[in-house]
């Protein structure tokens, strides 16, 4: 297990934003992590980019888990699959959250500007406007695997709001914070974000499990 003192957890992302949340979030339950460029571990971008292809959250973030936890030499790691689904389009993008709007060519913020221009264009007109943010936390070591799924609701805003976060967050008006996600601070975010939630039953889980093997 991956606690403080022993092995760092690899966590297998190559998303800025995710890892400016994980890291600080992890750390802060004792939980020493190390990126994959740390690690050593290059880019295999078509590889990597074949990953996700599956039709669950549960899914496509063990696939993640499985390939680096082999490259990372077996040590410990976690990913996660995470995606948006709107209660007015039957659940989309969902699955396809991170490349809904087709744009193979862009990355980061400028494929998020992407995806928000479509969602604005899908919803436009549309009165119910509800949705939720699906995570889900796949973590392996020698002894197995194990998967932790967070979710937080909200509803989609017809212009964005906030310059925090990443992906859909400057739509996102979250249901427990009453502002958007891009205007919540990072702790804010934390508590109730799906992503936050995924993760902190995976830091309690290996924190626990840590120390019923070391007792």
């Amino acid at each position: 297990m991956s606690s403080a003192g022993s092995s760092p957890l690899i966590l297998a992302t190559r998303s800025l934003g995710k890892l400016h949340e994980l890291g600080p979030m992890l750390a802060a339950s004792g939980i020493a992590t190390v990126t994959l460029d740390a690690a050593g571990i290059p880019e295999h971008a078509a590889d990597e980019e074949g990953l996700e292809h599956f039709d669950t959250f549960e899914d496509n973030a063990l696939a993640k888990a499985r390939y680096f936890f082999e490259r990372a030499g077996r040590r410990p790691t976690a990913a996660d699959d995470s995606g948006l689904e709107v209660v007015a389009l039957g659940g989309r993008p969902g699955v396809r959250t991170k490349r809904w709007s087709g744009r193979t060519d862009l990355s980061g913020r400028t494929l998020d500007a992407a995806n928000n221009a479509k969602m604005l264009s899908e919803l436009s007109g549309v009165a119910d406007r509800r949705a939720r943010y699906v995570c889900v936390a796949a973590y392996i070591d020698a002894q197995g695997e194990r998967v932790f799924r967070g979710e937080s609701t909200g509803r989609i805003l017809d212009a964005a709001r906030g310059t925090g976060g990443f992906g859909y967050d400057p739509l996102f008006l979250s249901d427990d914070l009453g502002v958007t996600f891009a205007e919540a601070t990072r702790e804010q975010k934390e508590q109730v974000s799906h992503r936050g939630r995924a993760f902190a039953q995976l830091a309690e889980w290996v924190t626990r499990t840590s120390r019923r093997s070391s007792g």
